[in-house]
Formats: C-alpha cells, sequence, structure tokens
C-alpha cells in the first residue's frame, strides 16, 4: 500500500506540473497565432483524447511527463516530412524569433510562477514553527551515526553554525550547510568550545532522507501523544500523556532512548513504567516485530510559532522558491568540483516517490510539489537540446546574430538531446533501483 501511495502522490505531482508546464508553451503559441496540435498529459499510447478546435486534447498511459504538439516546429515527434513542406503563417517557425523564443520560456514561466505561488500559500496558511536553538540547547542534540563520524556527540551544545550565532535549529541542517564550502559548527561541550569541520563531500553522505533526519536531532524530552488503534500501546494500557519513566528496568528521559530500547527488545514482553498524574502504573506491553509500540510522541519542548501576513507570506514564499534554484546551483558546482558523486546526489522518479512517504500527507504533497516546479523550471532551462533552454540558446543566436540556423541543424540537434535526456533518465532509474537495493 505504501509503495501505491508514493506512486500515486508521484504521478498526481507530476500530471499538476507537467501539465501547467505544457499549457505554458501552448497559451504563448496561441498568443502568438501559432496552430497548436496537440496537449497531452502523459505519454503514448493514447488513453483519451477530445478534439477542440484545431487542437486534440488527451491522457497518455506513461504517466511521467507530457508534451504539446505546435506546427511548424522540430521537437521530440521528429516530424521531418511536414517540415519538408513550405512555411505556413500559422507555423512556429514562420514566427519572428523573439515569439518563437517567449514560447519556449512559456512552460519554464508558468512553473516559476506555480512553484512561488505555492510557497506563498504555504507561508501563508502554514506560518513557521520551529526550534529556537536556545530551546534545544536546554539538553543538547542526539548525534546519528553520520554526526559522530565527523566528531559531533550526544549532548553537545551547538552554539554556531560557520563562526555565525543561530537562532533557528533548521539552520544548523540547512542546505546552505551542507552545500556550502568549508563549513563547520561550534559547540559548548563540557563547558569548553569545539569546532567541528564539515568536509565538503558530506552532503553526499547524507543523499538518503532517512540518514538526513537522523543526523542531528535535539534531545527530547516526551510523553505520549495519540495512540494507534489496536497497537501494543493501546493493549498494553497505555494513555495520552502517560510519561515513559523506564523500560526494562533502564530509566528513560529522552525519546531517542525509547527508541534504542525498543530496537533491543523487538517481538519481546516487557515491563514499562509509565508515570500518569501523580501515580507510577507498570505496564506490560509486546513490542512489535519493527521495535515500536504504537504511539506519536508529544515532545515537551516549545516550538516558536510565526504568523506571516499576506505581505510577509509573499516576500518569504518568492525567497523559499528562488532558494531551491541556489541551492540546485551550488548542487552542481559540488558535482562539477568533484566533491559530490553524481550517483549519490541525482534521483530520478523512484528517488522522488520515496520523497512523498508512504503515507498521503497534504501539507508535505504541496510543499514537494511547489519544490519540484521550482525544480523543473531550473531542470529545462538548462542549455541542453531537445530542452527548452536548448531551444532558447539557438533562438537568442538567431536574435543575436540575424541568422537563423537551418532546420538540418535543428534536427540533428534534437536528435543528440533526446539521446542525452534519454541517456540521464536511464541512468537516473538505474541509480534509482541501486539506492534502493543496495
Amino acid at each position: 500500500m505504501e509503495v501505491l501511495i508514493m506512486a500515486g502522490q508521484l504521478i498526481l505531482g507530476l500530471s499538476i506540473l507537467v501539465g501547467l508546464h505544457e499549457w505554458g508553451h501552448m497559451a504563448a503559441a496561441k498568443m502568438f497565432g501559432m496552430r497548436v496540435e496537440k496537449y497531452f498529459i502523459g505519454f503514448p499510447p493514447k488513453i483519451f483524447s477530445i478534439q477542440r478546435g484545431e487542437t486534440e486534447y488527451g491522457i497518455g498511459a506513461i504517466p511521467l511527463g507530457g508534451f504539446v504538439k505546435i506546427s511548424g516546429m522540430i521537437d521530440e515527434s521528429m516530424d521531418t516530412a511536414a517540415m519538408s513542406q513550405e512555411p505556413q503563417p500559422w507555423e512556429f517557425r514562420s514566427k519572428p524569433a523573439w515569439q518563437r523564443l517567449v514560447v519556449m520560456l512559456g512552460g519554464i514561466f508558468v512553473n516559476i510562477i506555480v512553484g512561488i505561488f505555492i510557497f506563498i500559500v504555504i507561508a501563508y496558511n502554514e506560518g513557521d514553527k520551529f526550534l529556537s536553538i536556545n530551546e534545544v540547547n536546554k539538553y543538547g542534540i542526539v548525534a546519528g551515526d553520520m554526526a559522530e563520524e565527523i566528531g559531533l556527540k550526544t549532548g553537545d551544545k551547538i552554539v554556531k553554525v560557520n563562526g555565525k550565532p543561530v537562532v533557528n535549529f533548521n539552520e544548523v541542517v540547512s542546505s546552505e550547510v551542507f552545500l556550502g564550502s568549508n563549513s563547520s559548527y561550534t559547540v559548548n561541550r563540557d563547558g569548553k568550545d569545539v569546532q567541528i569541520e564539515i568536509p565538503n563531500n558530506f552532503i553526499e553522505k547524507l543523499s538518503d532522507p532517512e540518514e538526513k533526519g537522523n543526523f542531528i536531532r535535539p534531545l527530547e524530552p516526551f510523553v505520549i501523544g495519540e495512540l494507534v488503534p489496536s497497537s501494543p500501546a493501546q493493549k498494553a494500557g497505555m494513555l495520552t500523556n502517560d510519561k515513559v519513566v523506564s523500560i526494562d528496568g533502564k530509566p528513560i528521559h529522552f525519546f531517542h532512548q525509547l527508541q534504542a530500547e525498543l530496537q533491543r527488545l523487538k517481538n519481546k514482553q516487557t515491563t514499562l513504567v509509565v508515570q500518569r498524574g501523580s501515580q507510577e502504573k507498570t505496564l506490560t506491553p509486546t513490542i512489535s516485530e519493527d521495535g515500536t509500540l504504537g504511539f506519536y510522541p508529544k515532545s515537551l519542548l516549545n516550538y516558536t510559532a510565526v504568523e506571516y501576513s499576506l505581505g510577509q507570506a509573499i516576500a518569504v514564499g518568492t525567497q523559499d522558491a528562488f532558494g531551491v534554484v541556489f541551492n540546485y546551483v551550488k548542487g552542481f558546482g559540488k558535482i562539477f568540483r568533484g566533491e559530490v558523486s553524481a550517483s549519490k546526489a541525482l534521483s530520478g522518479p523512484i528517488g522522488i516517490a520515496r520523497m512523498f512517504g508512504g503515507v498521503w500527507d497534504w501539507g508535505r504533497f504541496w510543499s514537494l510539489t511547489g519544490l519540484l516546479s521550482i525544480v523543473l523550471a531550473f531542470m529545462n532551462a538548462l542549455p541542453i537540446p531537445a530542452l527548452d533552454g536548448g531551444h532558447a540558446v539557438i533562438l537568442s543566436y538567431e536574435i543575436i546574430s540575424g541568422r537563423k540556423p537551418s532546420d538540418k541543424f535543428l534536427e540533428n540537434a534534437q536528435k543528440v538531446g533526446m539521446v542525452l535526456l534519454l541517456g540521464l533518465m536511464a541512468f537516473a532509474i538505474f541509480n534509482d533501483v541501486w539506492k534502493a537495493v543496495f
């Protein structure tokens, strides 16, 4: 079921974004009087279509893309027979270069606007909720395996990132830290400041979302939150707001301590002591085979909530959207410098589906869809033949030089681009499978 939910979210998100991207091309083309023959979400074989005027609107069976067919344009259809005829006034190739450039950039423009809009709506509706570094430093951090590898320890209190004081705990694990060069933490350990250097290729080791989530966490006192129906916790008599005192005779103060003990006690019945009001209760749950009791923890740390006005949400949402672009530029820079391998940094459809997760969460869905909209715009803007950016480069050359490349050159460039894109797609899918299996 989790796999189906992941796939469903991926297909819905991509269908929305690709549909809007191709609509951007179509709207610009129709605005300049170009004939749009086809507008499809998904690739052939065709499932359904309807003819409206000169355009056939349809849905394809392969839901990982889409296309718009504009008369007189050399595209992935490679319709060379039509291109051998005399240009007609309604064709793409008959229009001025600046109009053709606008058409090619239409999809990128729409994806940028959609991404910014989604980030603005999220900022306005949800505001921001974060842990201040002062709140985290009441107890310190939990250092996961990757954190211990660079020298961090559980109980450390992070006071500076890259030599600067931090306010929001999210700054500690931000992309700015991992995508930057020569990053570092300053931690207070046993009353002394200790400098922890972060290797430039460290982001490669955190490419797995689960690893990144376990890299650094706050030491978190907690009580029992929502109980999963028919779970070991509910069957044993645990109640919301119970505070776990000990398990199997070992004292529990923080949530990561309980998690570690539950992993050790998989499939075993154990003794669990909880504090309920002013009394202590002894329960005997049987831990599940995956090392859980079946409840959601309620943190006793105090989160800071921020609400944004519409004007503030517009500023924050726009900044977040363009922050995605800057992070991707930094990421590509690390790949080109050899600090991060492409196989670790790049993800295909399987990797993206895993990001959505196996539980349908609309908040996470729209957050990731907004991110993917910006990423789709960025990737399409790359100067690769067959992508919008490749077409834009050729059209820019035509505008500046006044010379139009031959149709033969455009056809060959499209073929080269298609080979590159198919190779990249095959690499991304194989890479996803390899990472999932190994």
